[in-house]
């Protein structure tokens, strides 16, 4: 039985990721800060990426690492575990000659020109040179993440788009199912991407966020200056490669529970 250890296997993805390798019969190795109870086919290991304690042990025997764990804005704190723990997790497969590390980035991290991006590209780098096979993968933004900041938006009063803005959510089981498929393919050496199944101005993605809260929020276009709106109206928020998720924006938001903010 392959084993793989999962870092981040707290957050949204990670309990996708840990749930859909142990209904595939893979032995899942969970990494939490805490110690929690073994549940669902889930083992739960403690280690703390931030400062390296109990990485090594955890990691020790695994045929695979899914490395999703991010502090994003957070400040040092964000290096850290981005930085210092993907360094010492490429240690601890090294010691114990895992076959493969598969790290979690964002599609445009290299394109667009904002502080968190440039250290998950420095985290992209440390994964290329760190002596252990290797896919790195971009994936576009979570359905979630897009959902959380149009409700920030609305509890203000208004939800405010830039039309010119392309956005492509994509669903965390899709992104899930997509890892559990790298695993059994094995370390490809390059940087892929993975993103949604279509495409949408982010005027677009809000006004169906509106419609299925029923939210009479208004609607408000208007354009992200300077560099990063630029930036971000190039299209390099998305992604024309294949294959891509299959669960749509408006499909996902048929699935939470209604009531507008």
């Amino acid at each position: 039985m392959t084993s793989v250890v999962v870092t981040g296997a707290s957050g949204r993805l990670g309990r996708a990721v840990t749930a859909r390798l142990a209904a595939e019969g893979f032995e899942v190795r969970a990494l939490s800060r805490t110690r929690r109870a073994d549940a669902g086919g889930v083992r739960w290991a403690v280690a703390d990426l931030a400062t390296g304690r109990g990485v090594a042990g955890a990691v020790a025997d695994s045929d695979a690492i899914v490395h999703l764990a991010s502090a994003p804005y957070r400040g040092r704190y964000t290096r850290r575990v981005e930085l210092d723990g993907t360094g010492a997790l490429l240690a601890g497969a090294r010691a114990t000659r895992t076959g493969q590390l598969i790290y979690l980035s964002i599609v445009g991290v290299d394109r667009v020109p904002w502080g968190y991006y440039r250290t998950k590209l420095a985290a992209e780098r440390l994964v290329r040179d760190g002596g252990v096979p290797w896919t790195t993968l971009r994936v576009t933004q979570f359905h979630e993440f897009a959902a959380e900041i149009l409700a920030g938006m609305a509890r203000l009063g208004a939800v405010v788009a830039d039309p010119g803005i392309p956005v492509q959510p994509v669903d965390v089981r899709d992104v899930a199912g997509h890892l559990a498929s790298l695993i059994r393919r094995g370390p490809s050496g390059e940087v892929e991407e993975y993103g949604g199944p279509e495409v949408l101005t982010m005027a677009e993605a809000a006004r169906l966020w509106l419609d299925s809260r029923r939210s009479r929020r208004p609607l408000l276009r208007m354009r992200v200056p300077g560099r990063l709106g630029r930036a971000f109206r190039a299209g390099h928020l998305t992604t024309p490669a294949g294959p891509a998720g299959k669960i749509t924006w408006q499909e996902y938001l048929a699935g939470q529970d209604e009531g507008s903010p």
